[in-house]
């Protein structure tokens, strides 16, 4: 039996990790979690799962699950240290690391350092940290398994396939909910259109992501440290059915595609039971009733966030830290209704186009950077 860590345990990733441990009990106990400020939800986890220590955002939030947990034994700690504790708590095998943005980055990194095996989740960790996150594994033996369905599609297809047999390496796309919307039309948006998803249920700034397709220039960067890919080896195609995760293609011609049920708690199951493979927690795909499969390929005047990525590929490392600080700041402000949805990418362009780019030394550095690019998309938005 393996001993789960799960940091961001209340949203959407961490709860269909419960799903999948529930539909393997025999396999899998909790041994942490970690969550933000919904703690009505987490002190339930607590009480349903038991685990020895639960971290908090801070020491409110920590101090109110105690007042709704009264009696436990379970040990409480907060903020970013707290999850970093969790992350490298002695008992567990297996991290999930699935908080949203960069505050899951110094939790992620713990987990390196620990030589667990890292289920990602936190693309963001991986973007601004991906060169710093591979020499901390390499260090100490910690195995990085992807959670994202479209990087553990690729991670699936790359299994036993010789790295320099791969000619590139593909990522689909649902398209989000404006794929067949007119470029020009975008502009006046609203959030609720924003976050109507076609596909995925996911949280807000991941929705307003997949609406901007900044989550396939986050993903294009992430994949270049998990797979060790250059700029030119990675693509996208949109893919409204959204059952091709990733295509692999070899340098023979070869197409090698990964396909699954649109439900996340496959490539998480996966990434635990990896490389076992264990009976689905649902049904599996069949063909027949989905009956096609289609690929477009990205419209660049339409998503131009796109382009954004790619340029940070080619830079020094702080260009992709700007370029996610700059994104989160301008969802957050498009979220609140301060911008309009084609202001995000507005705003991420107007932080590359002045920001002078070197290599990130460490974390603290990174968290400098980060927080020279939050001031800088400040004084772009209203």
């Amino acid at each position: 039996m393996k001993s789960l860590t799960i940091l961001g345990s209340t949203g959407s990733i961490g709860r269909n990790t419960l799903a999948v441990a529930d539909h393997l009990p025999a396999l899998f106990r909790i041994a942490a979690l970690a969550a933000g400020s919904n703690i009505r939800l987490l002190a339930e986890q607590a009480a349903a799962y038991r685990p020895s220590l639960v971290s908090t955002g801070n020491e409110a939030a920590a101090r109110e699950f105690l007042r709704l947990h009264r009696g436990s034994e379970t040990r409480v700690v907060w903020g970013p240290e707290g999850a970093a504790e969790a992350a490298a708590l002695e008992e567990t095998d297996i991290v999930v690391s699935a908080i949203s943005g960069l505050g899951g980055l110094r939790a992620t990194l713990a987990a390196a350092r620990s030589g667990k095996r890292l289920a990602l989740a936190n693309k963001e960790s991986m973007v601004v940290a991906g060169r710093l996150l591979r020499e901390e594994a390499g260090r100490s033996g910690a195995e990085i398994v992807p959670v994202d369905s479209e990087h553990s599609g690729v991670f699936q297809c790359l299994a036993g396939i010789r790295r320099e047999d791969v000619k590139k390496i593909i990522l689909t796309a649902s398209g989000g909910p404006f794929f067949q919307t007119p470029a020009g039309e975008l502009e006046g948006k609203s959030v609720a259109e924003a976050l109507a998803h076609p596909r995925w249920s996911m949280g807000p700034k991941v929705t307003i992501d997949s609406a901007t397709m900044m989550n396939k220039g986050l993903e294009l960067i992430e994949a270049r440290w998990l797979f060790d890919a250059r700029p030119d080896e990675l693509g996208i195609l949109i893919h409204p059915q959204s059952v091709v995760h990733s295509l692999v293609e070899m340098k023979d011609g070869a197409v090698l595609a990964q396909l699954s049920p649109t439900d996340m708690r496959f490539p998480i199951q996966y990434a635990l039971t990896y490389p076992r493979r264990e009976p689905p927690p649902l049904p599996s795909l069949n063909l027949a009733e989905i009956g096609r499969l289609e690929f477009f390929p990205p419209d660049p005047e339409k998503f131009p966030l796109i382009d954004q990525a790619r340029r940070a590929l080619e830079e020094p490392s702080s260009f992709s830290i700007a370029l996610n600080a700059g994104n989160e700041e301008a969802v957050a402000a498009f979220l609140e209704g301060r911008i309009r949805f084609t202001d995000i990418p507005r705003v991420v362009m107007g932080i590359l186009d002045s920001h002078r780019g070197r290599e990130a030394e460490d974390l603290e550095d990174i968290l400098r950077l980060d927080s020279d690019a939050r001031r800088a998309a400040a004084k772009l938005i209203p």
